[in-house]
């Protein structure tokens, strides 16, 4: 457990989570200058074709959240694969968070499993037999907020419903930004806390915590990490901690948190002017993508404004603030890579330099043996504010990388929208489920959250 504290009166403020608008969209035109450190495309370029198919609900989903400065952004949904093939998909409803099953082909295999009094979708596993996920539930405590809790269900059949927040541990869960993982014998969930009593009393920090398959705690893990954490990332591991990542804003940056929480002296991936709204959604909804290469490399894709300068705040008595002035006011494109479970390789590779062009919902993902999917979400005619922006919708982009952050692919304009947990599948096809609506970032999100009765499962083979 850090010892770090953040000053009295500095608490994590945002607004309540309303559903982004996303969707459908016109192939349209490459925006942007990128970076010639990425290298040129490839000539036999793939053709990076998603195919889908719409599933229905038996709901309304809520599909856009406020973020930062209400900022729009995706509900967040998950889609996990299972052992067997067959798919979940985890999306949260007014009465509670639905997992819909999926054939390996992502039509509806059957009913709805509705995990009743749950909040958010913070993480989902799929099993051959049921499922776990990650999510929040009713409590006690003086905050009157709820815990974080891993559900797990056999069937149609709640097994365990195990919290891992609690007035004991004097701490709760009023949001996750959370990911859930397993490594075949056990699950980690990371996830963000609140003090609730003790030193940390009303301070946000960060718990990984490690439960078994039958839903008892294991030792490992942290209480009290990131401070506060503003990005989550997570990779199981078969032995040892769980490979983790963490965007702490008062340290100011990206950095490893494996197996320590995050110490002064975690390993830094990239310095960013961090403070609540600045780096906040610089993972995709407060989630990251974290891939193992076959060689036990790590990488990662995240929108980065950069850092002119970085230094210690001189009016931080601790010693453990940073001061960073960023280099664009619009968040830039941006992969990083790690040698190991610990150790960052290098400085992060910026892949865009478009300052006035904003780019949100950065992912990746595994392709095929040797590359990565990078995609994100382009927004011409940025304005910038405190750290957020808003703009006109460009696209959603597909490229392909190898693990050297060089280009391996034209960029692409697709129709689908990426916008949650994406599932690799055996055959390495990834599978995730967005809502058929036509984006917008013009505006702040404001009044109630629209919703949509539908998801279009979106598919794409290497």
């Amino acid at each position: 457990m850090t010892s770090a504290r953040r000053p009295a009166g500095h608490r994590r403020v945002r607004a309540a989570r309303k559903p982004v608008l996303a969707g459908l969209v016109a192939a349209g035109a490459f925006v942007g200058a990128w970076y010639a450190v990425a290298g040129a495309a490839t000539t036999a370029a793939p053709t990076l074709a998603v195919t889908s198919t719409t599933v229905s609900l038996p709901a309304k989903f809520p599909y856009l959240s406020a973020g930062y400065n209400n900022t729009r952004e995706w509900t967040r949904t998950a889609t996990a694969a299972a052992p067997n093939g067959t798919l979940r998909v985890a999306w949260p409803a007014s009465d509670g968070i639905h997992v819909t099953p999926l054939t390996a082909a992502g039509k509806r295999s059957g009913a709805d499993t509705v995990v009743k009094g749950a909040k958010e979708v913070g993480g989902l596993v799929a099993h051959n037999d049921g499922f776990a996920l990650l999510t929040r539930v009713a409590d006690t405590n003086k905050w009157k907020e709820t815990a974080a809790a891993v559900v797990r269900y056999t069937g149609a059949k709640q097994t365990f419903r195990t919290k891992l927040t609690s007035t004991t541990t004097h701490d709760t869960a009023p949001l996750l930004d959370g990911q859930l993982t397993w490594n075949g014998t056990k699950y980690g969930a990371y996830f963000v806390v609140h003090g609730a009593g003790g030193a940390a009393d009303g301070h946000f920090g960060d718990k990984l915590s490690y439960v078994s398959a039958k839903g008892a705690k294991l030792s490992g893990g942290w209480s009290w990490g990131c401070s506060h954490n503003e990005g989550i990332a997570l990779h199981p591991e078969k032995t040892g901690a769980f490979t983790s990542l963490c965007f702490d804003d008062w340290r100011s940056g990206l950095f490893v948190s494996t197996g320590i929480g995050a110490p002064d002296n975690a390993p830094v991936v990239q310095r960013e002017q961090c403070w609540a709204g600045y780096c906040g959604g610089t993972f995709a909804g407060r989630t990251g993508d974290l891939v193992k290469s076959s060689t036990g490399r790590y990488a990662t894709a995240f929108a980065s404004r950069g850092a002119a300068s970085a230094a210690k705040n001189p009016d931080d008595a601790s010693g453990r603030g940073w001061t960073v002035k960023p280099k664009t006011g619009a968040h830039q494109v941006t992969v990083a890579f790690l040698k190991n479970r610990n150790t960052p390789a290098g400085k992060a590779i910026r892949l865009s330099e478009t300052p006035g062009t904003e780019h949100v919902n950065v992912r990746l993902a595994p392709y095929g043996k040797d590359r990565l999917l990078l995609s994100w979400e382009a927004l011409k005619n940025a304005k910038c504010a405190s750290g957020t922006c808003t703009g006109t919708f460009a696209g959603t982009h597909l490229r392909l990388i190898d693990w050297n952050g060089k280009f391996q692919s034209a960029d692409k304009v697709v129709a689908a929208r990426l916008t949650g947990d994406i599932a690799v599948q055996k055959d390495g096809t990834l599978t995730w489920a967005y809502a058929p609506v036509t984006p917008s970032y013009a505006s702040a999100l404001t009044g109630a959250p629209p919703t949509s009765t539908s998801l279009r499962i979106a598919r794409l083979k290497p």
